[in-house]
């Protein structure tokens, strides 16, 4: 199942999307169409929290009303908002290796380029990569970011006055289910309720400061509207396998990078595990993967423009979409 949140005559609304992903169905009017209107549906959040019984109860009422014409409505003219558009924790992990290795480098090849040290950006570029870091073998390693600064697809992303080096980065995560602590990994995916898309969009001059201090990233990444989620969420039943899903990176239509979800360092399964030592797991927290190799502007030496389109797309899941605009630039 793919649910939504979107916005409609002023208030949020949960949908099950359908009709390839052209459709929104909307689950509390269709509660109330069967007489029993449903709080489950009065957010993404609700929905989460009743779980499994909500998702039963959502495939029903798709089955006895989902051909009611008035009931759905198009994608396309819809204000799809992130499906969860305030998580109750949003933690964002270090999971692949070619990315971990590769970041460090672009943050030094940045410096050079602003330096005009043309010597040592070829030493850089000349330099083979180095080996892992061993710490990020021994456990998950993740940050916490700001739960309250979540957009959504087709959003403008306004570019932080206080930065000058905007970039994008290619993720993707998972939406948690039932409260728990000391949870194993072999009983982790009971609290896994759907995946989704994550663009970390990342102020880089300041996370390069913050960088330097050992601790951190805070401004580099927590700015309005910056960790954006979506377009939906989708239930684990209808995502495959999570651990080997095709994903690409395009700006203005031109692809920029492939890879795949193949080869985290920790499963999610793994790094709920880790998350829940002696800690307690809400329903509705985000847990995103960290960024595939080769996914962001920082490892490949080149970053976002003025009025630039990213598109983030995962198999199974869909296509996120954005546009980011300095804020000190005339609009058109």
């Amino acid at each position: 199942m793919k649910l939504a949140t979107y916005r409609s005559n002023g208030r949020n609304k949960v949908a099950l999307v359908h009709a390839g992903d052209t459709r929104l169905f909307d689950l509390a009017s269709a509660s109330e169409r069967a007489g029993k209107p449903n709080p489950a549906f009065h957010s993404m959040l609700d929905l989460i929290d009743d779980c499994d019984a909500s998702l039963d109860v959502a495939s029903h009422l798709f089955s006895r009303y989902g051909q009611d014409q008035d009931l759905s409505f198009d994608v396309a003219a819809s204000e799809l908002l992130a499906p969860l558009p305030e998580p109750r924790q949003m933690r964002d992990g270090m999971s692949f290796p070619v990315h971990i290795v590769q970041a460090p480098i672009g943050h030094l090849k940045f410096q050079a380029r602003e330096a005009g040290d043309a010597v040592e950006l070829a030493r850089l570029q000349a330099a083979p990569l180095p080996e892992l870091p061993e710490v990020y073998r021994k456990q998950p390693i993740y940050y916490i970011t700001n739960r309250f600064s979540v957009g959504g697809p087709n959003t403008t992303v306004r570019w932080p006055r206080y930065s000058q080096v905007m970039d994008y980065e290619l993720e993707f995560g998972i939406i948690t289910k039932n409260r728990g602590a000391n949870i194993s990994a072999a009983k982790a995916r009971d609290h896994i309720f759907g995946f989704t898309i994550f663009n970390d969009f990342s102020a880089r001059d300041a996370q390069r400061v913050e960088m330097e201090g050992r601790l951190g990233p805070a401004k580099g990444k927590s700015f309005d509207g910056g960790n954006v989620l979506g377009p939906w969420i989708v239930t684990p039943d209808e995502i495959g396998d999570p651990y080997n899903l095709t994903m690409e990176a395009r700006i203005n239509g031109v692809t920029r990078s492939r890879g795949t979800s193949e080869g985290m360092l920790f499963s999610f399964e793994e790094i709920i595990a880790h998350v829940t030592r002696d800690e307690t797991l809400m329903p509705g927290e985000f847990i995103g993967s960290g960024t595939v190799g080769n996914g962001c502007g920082l490892e490949l030496g080149w970053y976002l423009e003025h009025s630039d389109t990213i598109e983030l797309e995962a198999e199974n899941i869909g296509v996120l979409r954005n546009k980011v605009v300095r804020q000190d630039v005339p609009a058109d």
